[in-house]
């Protein structure tokens, strides 16, 4: 039986947490390494479980940590946790597998943006709900790009007025991500990507400074520093 949070909400949140995260250095996969006590993957739960529209989260977890999981999120949210992949896109395309009837509105979600507000999430289904087929947030790209050669020499300057750094959750109507992940070939790191490559136009809706990614050590010093100041 699949976990429910709201019954009357019309999202399902995927999150894809079985990676093993090997720039944040050695160590236990990236959603279960620890910020301020718990791991990432609890703090984006408890965030993603906040927004009001949220039916159903899925979790899918690494193969040998499914049941610790389970107990670990117990006392966050009714969450339902499955066997994720080697590659991130079989992770999702089983979280997917696993979405109960309801849901309409699926959105995809990185437990690395473990400071994510549940405002974003709404913000993202929303726009998902007035009519778009795939959204992602972003942000405006800010600093200089140069685009290099092989050999770090410098070819030209990247005009950054048209760039935008994209953040998670993405999402999607169901039927979309649906196709999209059945007619998937390689292996993608973006689900947008995904849904691009089958002709679907993605909208964009700004992001959140809160929803950064979770990869280096200093982001996640960065990352305690935010939740210490109360975010």
């Amino acid at each position: 039986m699949t976990a429910q949070l709201n019954p009357r909400g019309d999202v399902a949140v995927l999150v894809p947490a079985a990676g093993a995260g090997v720039r944040l250095g050695p160590g236990a996969p990236k959603a279960l390494r620890p910020l301020a006590g718990e791991p990432l993957l609890v703090h984006a739960v408890r965030r993603i479980a906040a927004a009001p529209s949220v039916h159903t989260v899925v979790v899918a977890a690494p193969a040998a940590d499914v049941e610790a999981v389970r107990v670990m999120l117990a006392p966050v949210a009714p969450v339902t946790v499955v066997v994720g992949g080697a590659e991130r896109q079989a992770s999702v395309a089983a979280a997917l597998a696993a979405v109960p009837a309801g849901p309409e509105i699926v959105l995809v979600h990185d437990a690395a943006r473990a400071l994510t507000p549940p405002e974003l999430v709404e913000s993202v289904a929303e726009a998902v709900r007035s009519g778009h087929d795939a959204v992602i947030p972003v942000l405006p790209v800010v600093d200089t790009i140069k685009e290099v050669d092989a050999g770090e020499r410098v070819l030209g300057t990247v005009d950054r007025s048209a760039l935008r750094a994209v953040q998670t959750p993405q999402g999607f109507r169901r039927s979309v991500l649906t196709v999209a992940h059945a007619a998937a070939g390689d292996p993608l790191t973006d689900d947008a990507g995904l849904v691009e490559k089958q002709g679907v136009p993605v909208f964009c809706v700004p992001g959140s400074e809160f929803a950064l990614k979770i990869t280096r050590p200093f982001d996640l010093a960065l990352a305690e520093h935010l939740l210490a100041a109360g975010a």
